[in-house]
């Protein structure tokens, strides 16, 4: 049977965890900046020539680049997802509810920074660029389908939960807390409360 440290202890637990879990969730979204620009230096993009007749494409583009841009993006947050549920699981002292809703959180989070710099960084030819005759522009990087952003998070749950399925002990090897060593001791008697005499059992009177 369980021993009752190994349950869930509720707010109590949660507010132990709150300021790990705070920290844990700023470290996750902001690894969604370098996430955007590993995005953007490996996504696929096509070249084009500004000619007198508008712009003409240098090579043969692929006309699977948008899906390609999504799939490099997808890759880019899965490995995002996996290494965030490996740092949540390696938080021993703060496994639990707390941590799993600020993985989840986090990610997709992260997922939706590395979208932004991704965009910013890519972004598409000016119309100075493109009425510049002789001159080269590259399409923009966008976002073809926004459900990529649910790939961090359900990797990075799915690796916390294997952790979770892997550990054979109730209470997830969570240090268990120390209980308060006053939190036993008899309460004090209010100041203002009358102290009574000890009782003392009177002899039976001789006759």
């Amino acid at each position: 049977m369980p021993a009752p440290s190994d349950y869930w202890r509720g707010w109590a637990e949660t507010r132990e965890d709150l300021p790990r879990a705070g920290w844990f969730l700023l470290a996750v979204t902001l690894a969604g900046v370098p996430a955007g620009v590993i995005w953007w230096a490996l996504a696929p993009r096509a070249e084009f020539r500004i000619t007198e007749d508008g712009p003409a494409p240098i090579g043969v583009p692929s006309a699977e680049l948008l899906i390609a841009d999504d799939g490099v993006f997808v890759l880019v947050l899965a490995t995002l997802g996996l290494f965030a549920g490996l740092a949540a699981w390696a938080m021993r002292k703060a496994r639990g509810v707390t941590l799993v809703v600020t993985l989840a959180v986090g990610t997709v989070l992260a997922g939706a920074v590395a979208w932004w710099v991704g965009v910013l960084l890519g972004e598409g030819p000016t119309d100075a660029q493109l009425a510049e005759v002789g001159g080269v522009v590259t399409t923009r990087l966008d976002l073809g389908s926004t459900a990529a952003l649910a790939v961090a998070p359900f990797v990075a749950v799915l690796v916390y939960l294997l952790g979770v399925i892997l550990n054979a002990d109730d209470g997830l090897g969570r240090p268990v807390p120390v209980p308060d060593a006053n939190s036993d001791a008899s309460p004090a008697p209010a100041a203002d409360a009358p102290v009574l005499p000890p009782l003392v059992e009177t002899p039976p009177a001789r006759h």
